[in-house]
């Protein structure tokens, strides 16, 4: 029969859970569970920060219960989501909260090392300093001396801040400080410090524990008469509260300490009225726990009809007790949500790991195509560079071009002059032709040059045609005035192919005298630059011409045209050239460059 009733016991909050369709009633308190609401935040896939902080709420529920590994567990779920969202102030606060959770597991190593990130984490002065005392009070638990220095430092903190603020932490402080107290035998400071926690203690549960401490010290001191008075007190207020669970844990408290003052009837009658209670609130754990403790006493008594008794009542009670327990069925709905969040919470993280890859995926794409944008930069960078160099190049190559016919010609003027032992006009051409030459190297690796020293190179090259043909022809050079000719730039050595160009193909020609004009003007925002002769013109040039004559002047043409084509190119220059006979009876030949000012 004993050992059937102990079955029955045990079984039957798995017989409960098979009552889930007679949910009658449900306990406001569990209807509005944390445990729901995070379950609907999940479902709903809220927020990170809302998710978190309804993982904050449960595990606080957990807290109260005294399931401080549930509620670590809580905790770490919703520091994972700070991490994700980089709150530095969230995870300093659930730090801390899961140090708590540690310590009160008694998993002190953990808790030295949650306390310290916290302190890590903690972005002021205040709270940093509140978690490195409690990390040093645990690494000191051999030391009650030193933990309360450390307690006290907290204390004084706590003390510094306006005086509505942190009123949990200043109990808790308190509360250690007390127990430190006790462990030191100094209970006249432990009441002192309980009697200060009960006057920040805002909540009626914070308010139950400090006192229940307060208790506690009392009866290590066999002053039980004060510790029972405070018992009876909270069972008084928790009556007053309709709080059916604290009437429960104190009649079950008072009632061990009426049995230490060997008043055993009265620790009888407290189980009794506890058991009574439990059965009439249905709460069914809480009567089968009730009954346990009753049991134990009645045969610690000897009164075992008395206890065989109590079991009966209870095996009778028992199917209609389960059937009204909202409390079992509560606890079986909240454990369903807890495997529903479970399950949500796998969903979760797998949509997290699936937006992370898709993320990486698409970083590792934009990646990709950055890669492929620059390299098709640099590729074009590289192309452009050579192109642009293979242009200069060509360019210079272009400049160096020396026309063979002068200086051959040059050099047979020479030894003409030498031959007719005229001495001196062989020195004034060599003389003239050596600054030419050198005016024409020294410039040969520059694409532009100022028009002061273009003017001088022309100059000396004209001067050096007329010492050749003997006068044959006269030039005149007109330059506006407005013109800065040291500052103004133009393409090194590109008029002076046309002005041999003149000199050969059409003033040589003539029977008398002929005449080159050479003007330089500004037109809008162009620089004008025009060469006139008045030798034979082209159509005539072109009939007297030999054939190495013809490819001489049209080699020359050709590197004219390239030369402008490459510098419009590079320099992003509009360079233009015009060619044209005169009109009328006059011949001659005008040559018209333009260059951008």
């Amino acid at each position: 029969m004993k050992y059937c009733i102990y079955i029955m016991l045990f079984l039957f909050p798995f017989i409960a859970w098979g009552q889930e369709s007679v949910q009658k009633k449900q306990s406001s308190k569990s209807s509005k569970s944390a445990v729901f609401e995070l379950s609907r935040s999940l479902e709903q896939d809220l927020p990170s920060d809302t998710i978190a902080a309804d993982y904050e709420k449960v595990a606080q529920e957990y807290v109260e219960k005294g399931e401080y590994i549930k509620a670590e567990d809580y905790l770490v779920k919703a520091r994972k989501l700070y991490v994700r969202d980089n709150n530095r102030l969230k995870m300093a606060y659930i730090e801390r909260e899961i140090a708590r959770a540690q310590e009160w597991q008694g998993n002190y190593t953990a808790a030295i090392q949650s306390y310290t990130n916290a302190a890590g984490l903690s972005q002021d002065t205040y709270q940093k300093n509140l978690n490195e005392n409690d990390a040093l009070r645990l690494k000191n638990l051999m030391n009650p001396e030193k933990q309360s220095v450390y307690i006290q430092r907290n204390l004084d903190l706590l003390n510094t801040m306006p005086q509505n603020a942190n009123k949990e932490e200043k109990v808790l402080a308190y509360s250690q400080l007390a127990q430190v107290n006790k462990e030191m035998k100094d209970n006249a400071a432990a009441v002192s410090n309980l009697q200060s926690a009960l006057e920040v203690a805002e909540t009626p549960i914070q308010s139950r524990q400090v006192r229940r401490q307060m208790a506690d010290v009392y009866a290590s001191e066999n002053q039980m008469d004060k510790a029972i008075s405070i018992n009876e007190k909270i069972l008084e207020e928790a009556a007053e509260e309709q709080d059916t669970k604290a009437q429960i844990e104190q009649l079950q408290t008072l009632s061990t300490a009426y049995i230490e003052t060997r008043d055993v009837s009265k620790g009888i009658a407290s189980l009794q009225q506890a058991y009574e209670l439990a059965i009439e609130k249905g709460h069914t754990l809480d009567a089968k726990n009730s009954l346990e403790l009753l049991v134990a006493q009645y045969r610690k008594e000897n009164q075992n009809r008395k206890a065989l008794e109590a079991y009966s009542d209870f095996m009778a009670k028992l199917e209609p007790l389960i059937r009204e327990d909202s409390t079992l069925i509560d606890e079986k709905v909240f454990q369903a949500h807890e495997e529903k969040i479970a399950q949500l919470e796998k969903e979760r993280d797998l949509k997290d790991r699936l937006i992370g890859q898709q993320k990486t995926l698409n970083k590792l794409q934009t990646l990709a195509t950055i890669l492929f944008f620059v390299a098709f930069i640099v590729a074009l960078f590289m192309v452009l560079s050579i192109l642009r160099k293979n242009k200069k190049i060509a360019l210079q190559s272009l400049r160096r071009e020396m026309n063979p016919h002068f200086i051959f010609n040059s050099l047979n003027s020479v030894n003409q002059f030498i031959a007719q032992n005229n001495e001196l006009e062989a020195n004034k051409y060599l003389s003239s032709y050596s600054r030419l030459m050198r005016n024409m190297m020294e410039n040969s690796s520059k694409d532009f040059t100022s028009l002061s020293t273009e003017l001088e190179q022309l100059k000396e090259y004209l001067e050096l045609e007329q010492m050749r043909f003997h006068d044959k022809f006269t030039y005149t050079i007109e330059i506006d005035d407005s013109l800065d000719a040291d500052a103004l730039r133009i393409p090194n050595m590109l008029i002076q192919p046309q002005l041999e160009n003149a000199i050969w193909h059409g003033l040589r020609y003539r029977e008398s005298n002929g005449l080159l004009h050479l003007s330089i003007q500004k037109e809008n925002k162009h620089l004008a630059v025009k060469i006139e002769d008045n030798g034979i013109g082209l159509k005539k040039s072109k009939e007297l011409k030999t054939k190495h004559q013809k490819e001489h002047q049209s080699r020359g043409l050709k590197n004219t045209y390239e030369r402008i084509k490459l510098l419009n190119s590079l320099y992003h220059s509009k360079i233009t050239i015009d060619i044209t006979d005169k009109d009328g009876e006059e011949t001659g030949v005008i040559v018209l460059f333009r260059f951008p000012l």
